[in-house]
């Protein structure tokens, strides 16, 4: 259940959120709005995975 959710949620931040890697944000010029959309969109990923 917990799986199908994060696989879920990854799927719709594809859609969603922008690519910060296809822009070729630096990171170290990046907002704290990016930051937590990278921090967010890296979490979901790593649940998906597990």
């Amino acid at each position: 259940m917990k799986k199908k959710l994060f696989k879920t949620l990854a799927r719709l931040n594809k859609k969603v959120l922008p690519s910060y890697s296809k822009k070729q944000l630096d990171l170290t010029k990046a907002s704290k709005v990016q930051m937590a959309i990278i921090g967010w969109k890296t979490w979901v990923t790593k649940n998906s995975l597990d």
